[in-house]
């Protein structure tokens, strides 16, 4: 059984000369867009690959905040637990005196304010607590084991990542300092312990817990994708968008029909619209599944407003790739644009080699700091450049975008002029190829009268003649009405690499 059988005819052997000619040129042209191609993700991969690059040793980046309010043995040991730790693959511990903070509140206030990743501090008396709570008694009974080493982190910031790095990196602080505690001071407390009470004996074996004090708990599972997935389906999603109105604009020849200035107000209007409703879907999915998270109606709305900026600004970016970079390579720059933006969000600029921080200039790295700021109520203050980065994108693509609707009418005119010419020429070429068969039709109809009577050829030829009259102008209508058709094909389902061209477009689900 033989599927598409017309696939299959008329077509010349592999050896014929037209056949060598093409496939040699085939085989060059696809040889340099391989090459292109390659280097192209190669150089992607080597970019976002190098940002996590030896990630475990820029650990030593993060900055956790010390407080030593107790001033006694448990300070001491935290002290000798980090010295035992300390290297490249843990945080560096920076110590500040009491002085400084003198409250703990002002230490979590120092993490909200993004001074430091994290912080940790010893209570006051905690040392003397606990040497009392080992003699027995009441002090033993009233003692509390979570109220001697606390920590404050906030898991919102990357919680992937300060999950292992800060969280994880205390806890082992606070083991550690745990068994350089007994290792220094185990010998007088199992001489001072009352081994009679059981309250003594838990306080020898179990001198405290860790506290976490965290800022906002973000634990949900879709979490993991808030610098990811998000971000690149907003991309893709602007993208999409562009296509459908440059799609539309296509169907309805809107360039070479209606004014630029009133397109360029239309084409902000409905890009305005299709992200404001874009960007309130996103939020509402993240607030469906958050799963718990302490965030509320006010966040909900100041994230919608955000990711609208970075929506319209996307379609904005991506408009503007279309205007102005050749047809063929607005593919290479929407993926090299996304790479770019999501690999400045993976990891923290601490873990990451120092030239990354050029991600500070895309969109997506202050946007997500803004998200950041906004679902933990404030605590990461860097509106100071976030929002200024992402406006400038703003008012930029606005301007760039509205230019180019200027260029693209330019440019429509100049390829509707050349097909209206193109058609008169093909409809007059036709016609006359039709009239010139006609007349050779009629030569050979007169012929064969010839042996006729010259009064019956005489009124069969002006029979002729008046019929052809009469149909010539319908039938040119027709054919004009025909070609018309043919040439009236929408560009998008014809390639165009030249630089006119309005960019990507799809066609239309639904068309009039």
């Amino acid at each position: 059984m033989q599927f598409y059988p017309k696939a299959r005819e008329q077509r010349p052997s592999i050896h014929d000369p037209s056949v060598i000619q093409r496939r040699w040129g085939v085989v060059k042209a696809a040889a340099v867009n391989l090459l292109i191609l390659q280097i192209l993700f190669l150089g992607l991969f080597c970019y976002i690959f190098g940002s996590l690059f030896q990630q475990s040793g820029h650990i030593h980046n993060i900055k956790i905040l010390f407080v030593d309010y107790d001033g006694g043995a448990i300070g001491d040991a935290a002290r000798v637990a980090f010295q035992r730790l300390k290297g490249t693959g843990f945080p560096t511990l920076i110590e500040q005196s009491a002085s400084v903070y003198p409250q703990p509140g002002l230490i979590e206030g120092a993490v909200c304010d993004i001074k430091y990743w994290g912080a940790l501090y010893t209570t006051a008396n905690a040392s003397n607590a606990l040497s009392a709570a080992l003699a027995g008694g009441p002090p033993a009974s009233s003692y509390d084991k979570t109220d001697v080493l606390t920590m404050v982190w906030n898991e919102v910031r990357y919680p992937t990542v300060v999950d292992s790095v800060v969280a994880n990196s205390m806890e082992l602080l606070s083991e550690t300092a745990r068994v350089a505690y007994s290792q220094t001071n185990g010998k007088m407390a199992i001489q001072s312990i009352n081994s009679s009470d059981p309250a003594a004996l838990a306080a020898l074996y179990e001198p405290w817990t860790l506290s976490d004090n965290n800022i906002l708990p973000t634990s949900q599972g879709s979490r993991a994708i808030y610098n990811t997935l998000v971000i690149i389906l907003i991309l893709i999603q602007e993208f999409f968008f562009l296509g459908t109105v440059n799609g539309l604009y296509a169907q309805f020849k809107l360039y070479t029909s209606v004014s630029p200035h009133r397109m360029v107000i239309a084409r902000q209007i409905m890009s305005l619209i299709y992200t404001l409703v874009g960007a309130m879907c996103t939020a509402g999915a993240i607030w469906a599944f958050r799963s718990g998270w302490d965030v509320n109606g006010n966040q909900f709305a100041l994230t919608w407003l955000v990711l609208w900026l970075f929506a319209h600004l996307t379609f904005l970016v991506l408009d503007v790739f279309t205007i102005w970079l050749p047809p063929p390579y607005v593919p290479m720059a929407l993926i090299s644009w996304v790479i770019l933006n999501v690999t400045s969000i993976l990891l923290p600029f601490e873990l990451s080699p120092g030239f990354y921080k050029v991600g500070y200039a895309l969109p997506a790295h202050p946007v997500f700091q803004v998200l950041i700021d906004i679902w933990s109520s404030g605590c990461n203050p860097q509106l100071y450049h976030s929002l200024p980065v992402l406006f400038a994108y703003e008012v930029l693509g606005i301007i760039l975008s509205s230019i180019g609707v200027y260029r693209r009418a330019h440019y429509a005119s100049i390829n509707q002029e050349g097909d209206e010419k193109a058609f008169h020429e093909r409809v007059a070429a036709t016609l006359a190829e039709q009239q010139d068969a006609q007349l050779a039709r009629q030569e050979t109809t007169l012929d064969d009268q010839e042996s006729e009577a010259p009064e019956t050829k005489c009124e069969e030829g002006h029979a002729i003649q008046r019929r052809d009259t009469a149909t010539s102008t319908t039938h040119q209508a027709e054919l004009a009405n025909i070609i018309s058709r043919e040439m009236s094909w929408p560009r998008l389902e014809r390639p165009d690499t030249s630089r006119d061209s309005t960019g990507p477009s799809f066609a239309l689900a639904y068309r009039e």
